[in-house]
């Protein structure tokens, strides 16, 4: 009788132990693995879960040809794992995704905000030149254009009629911020009285799963950076369920330039566990009150939620007649911070 053939088995997976780190991208893919494994992060997906590119593409607002080069990236980093004809697949729990980062040098984005971080820090005036930033930080051309092309699409900066830049003072000033709270309190709550409003169950459940993850110890555990995109997402679901793109598109763009401002500031963040805990919470209770069909009501809330944070944000001395909720509010002390709102 023959001996049985030896069982195959299958190479052993190569060392990865003296093996260099991947190159970082650059450019656009760059951004759009930063942005994903933000947004993979905040999802808090289990490992395991298939990653859908179409989904992906929608929630940053890119094409799926992006989406697709940010995924092959984190790949290399042992973020995602792909398999033929499936597609990707998350490799990491969200804890460990934490740990990574990517150095993306002189992408278009870290071109964009060392920019905004200069503007903010009147470490360049209100005009300035593309030659003036080409010299300060030994970039190219096109490096430059891009980035101020994008700061004039954001509304943030405009081309002069003859040579130069100049940058529009928004939300860099108390007054500016408090408007932009005024101008969310407007557009917020209307938003969810629109007829064609129509909760979208997946975004809902996306995210309460993030409040309760703030909730859980994210609000102390997470950057600063990372509690305003959560709030930013909460805001925008919230506002996209009312399917009018106009009132999407102008919160969007509100939110940008407050996250512009916080990528500048989140080191100097004030940190109040108290009232970041009680803002995750009345997120929660908007969540359960559109989802009973109370839109009314949720408008209101939402409202007298907003103005409760722009008079914390901005130090405004409240009204004289006050709401239960404004009058509970702990004032901070008087400064020029502007904090992240969840």
């Amino acid at each position: 009788m023959p001996a049985p053939a030896p069982s195959a088995q299958l190479p052993a997976a190569p060392s990865t132990e003296h093996a260099p780190p991947p190159e970082a991208p650059g450019g656009l893919t760059a951004t759009v693995a930063q942005r994903l494994l933000e947004q993979l992060v905040r999802s808090a997906a289990p490992r395991g879960e298939r990653l859908k590119e179409q989904a992906l593409a929608d929630a940053l607002g890119v094409s799926r040809s992006p989406i697709r080069k940010a995924l092959q990236y984190l790949e290399t980093l042992g973020a995602v794992r792909s398999e033929p004809n499936r597609g990707f697949q998350l490799a990491m729990e969200s804890a460990e995704l934490r740990t990574l980062s990517i150095d993306d040098g002189d992408s278009d984005e870290a071109v964009y905000m060392r920019i905004v971080e200069d503007r903010l820090a009147n470490a360049i005036g209100e005009e300035v030149s593309e030659a003036e930033l080409m010299d300060r930080h030994s970039w190219s051309r096109l490096q430059v254009q891009r980035a101020l092309n994008r700061l004039a699409r954001e509304g943030l900066a405009e081309r002069k009629p003859g040579r130069g830049w100049l940058f529009r003072p928004v939300l860099q000033t108390v007054e500016a911020h408090r408007a932009s709270y005024r101008f969310r309190m407007i557009i917020e709550p209307a938003a969810l009285l629109e007829p064609s409003f129509k909760v979208d169950k997946a975004a809902f459940d996306r995210v309460r799963r993030t409040q309760h993850q703030l909730l859980d110890g994210g609000i102390e555990r997470w950057t600063a950076a990372e509690r305003f995109a959560a709030g930013a997402e909460f805001h925008e679901a919230l506002v996209a369920c009312a399917h009018n793109p106009f009132i999407l598109d102008a919160l969007r763009s509100v939110n940008q330039q407050r996250r512009i401002l916080e990528y500048h500031s989140h080191t100097h963040a004030v940190q109040d566990h108290t009232r970041l805990t009680r803002q995750c919470q009345e997120h929660l209770a908007l969540l359960d009150l559109l989802e009973a069909g109370e839109r009314m009501e949720a408008a209101h809330q939402l409202r007298q939620h907003l103005d409760v944070v722009r008079v914390i944000k901005t130090h405004e001395e409240p009204p004289t007649l006050t709401t239960p909720a404004t009058a509970a509010t702990p004032a901070l002390p008087a400064g020029p911070r502007i904090e992240v709102h969840l």
